[in-house]
């Protein structure tokens, strides 16, 4: 056989297999076409429609749509999220929008088109320009499971009845004109919730009698929860609104806060929320003890004695405490206004009888932080590790030397310091 037939047999049997191949994937369940196509993104499933005939709608059916603007132009963006709205046939299970361009004109409509398709999870990340106007529409979105939501005005419209089915809520750099323990409340099955960056609420009370993990950041003045079955936490506050103990103040703030956690295992404390739990009424025993909170990171200010008070006050009521790590206030971002108290005078007997491990960062070698230490080598007599990480501006061989020297109740304790 010459060559030439040679080649031409080649490129036969090329042709032959190219369309078998095409067969096998034309033939192929529409679950299956469905399944690969969800692991494109949306831009890419629907070209698929240009393979072949059986193709054509497989897109339509996507239960899973990721829509991101990405390198796309605006306008280009607008025609794809408009027709993947417009032309799916099935039920949207998730949801996913991002952007970091402008799309406020377009952004009711297309929350009307999702609102047809009766998600289960939707995340909306539109980051530019002003904050979207949340529509009452997404509001009737009865069978969702998964809400995230970013850059938005939230507003329930009265006829909310809440969602029976979410267990996941996420709310980032937002802003609300009512309550937001409106919107909680009416989400009986919510496990897991983050409020992040937010405007509007000055009073955060969050009751959630299935919540299991909670996560609050913001600028708030004050807050209560009730959440019988929150394992881990992390709370954050941005401002400090109340410098000195309020006079004659009854009211306990880490019971107001902290009192119904009585299964948490891990508690976060971090920014100015230390300060916020000091300003009441400082009890030494709480009514529910945190039998099953093992680790706890705390942001304190440790020259600060309603701070420190605090701060043993969660330690004494968590019995089975096995790892603490602490963050001491740089200076720097305190000023030199505060009043350095320290706690030197203060008669601390803590028995930490399961702590294991123990660290303290942004160490500056001040009197106030080497006095804390001290305490905590004293009360732990089963503790193996304390690492300081160094951050003083002052000579520090002689505050190493003193570190180094303290007494320890455990034998096998070990001080670490790092630079």
């Amino acid at each position: 056989m010459d060559s030439e037939a040679t080649s031409t047999c080649k490129k036969a049997r090329a042709e032959a297999t190219s369309v078998m191949g095409t067969d096998r994937l034309s033939s192929l369940p529409p679950e299956i076409k469905g399944d690969i196509l969800s692991r494109l993104n949306v831009e890419e499933a629907v070209r698929t429609s240009t393979l072949s005939s059986t193709w054509r709608d497989v897109w339509t059916d996507m239960p899973v749509i990721s829509l991101c603007d990405g390198n796309l132009a605006r306008t280009k963006f607008v025609t794809l999220v408009d027709m993947v709205l417009l032309l799916h046939k099935g039920t949207i299970e998730e949801f996913d929008i991002s952007g970091n361009k402008n799309y406020h004109d377009e952004f009711g409509r297309w929350m009307i088109m999702l609102s047809r398709k009766s998600p289960k999870s939707v995340i909306i990340k539109l980051n530019s320009g002003p904050r979207y106007k949340i529509p009452s529409c997404l509001f009737s979105m009865g069978d969702l499971e998964y809400l995230h939501l970013e850059n938005c005005i939230i507003s329930l419209p009265r006829a909310f009845q809440g969602f029976k089915s979410l267990t996941d809520l996420t709310l980032k750099i937002f802003s609300t004109d009512k309550d937001i323990q409106n919107f909680i409340s009416f989400c009986p099955a919510l496990t897991d919730l983050i409020l992040n960056s937010f405007e509007g609420i000055n009073r955060l009370n969050i009751k959630a009698p299935k919540l299991d993990y909670l996560n609050v950041e913001g600028d708030f003045e004050d807050i209560k929860l009730d959440a019988p079955n929150l394992e881990v936490a992390f709370l954050s506050l941005d401002k400090a609104y109340q410098s000195v103990p309020i006079a004659h103040d009854k009211e306990s703030y880490v019971k107001q806060s902290l009192g119904s956690l009585s299964v948490i295992e891990t508690l976060t404390i971090s920014g100015f929320f230390l300060k916020y739990l000091s300003k009441g009424c400082i009890h030494t025993k709480l009514p529910a003890v945190f039998t099953h909170l093992e680790s706890i990171f705390l942001m304190i200010c440790l020259w600060d004695q309603r701070q420190v008070l605090t701060a043993c006050s969660l330690f004494q009521n968590a019995p089975n405490l096995k790892k603490l790590e602490m963050c001491s206030f740089p200076w720097s971002i305190l000023g030199q206004d505060e009043d350095q108290v320290g706690i030197q005078g203060l008669d601390l007997q803590l028995q930490m009888d399961h702590l294991v491990t123990a660290s303290v960062n942004y160490f500056g070698g001040l009197d106030f932080e080497v006095d804390f230490v001290a305490k905590l080598l004293s009360w732990a007599p089963a503790l193996e590790e304390l690492k300081i990480d160094w951050k003083g501006e002052k000579d520090c061989s002689m505050v190493l030397a003193k570190l180094l020297a303290l007494p320890r109740a455990s034998t096998r304790a070990k001080v670490i310091v790092t630079f």
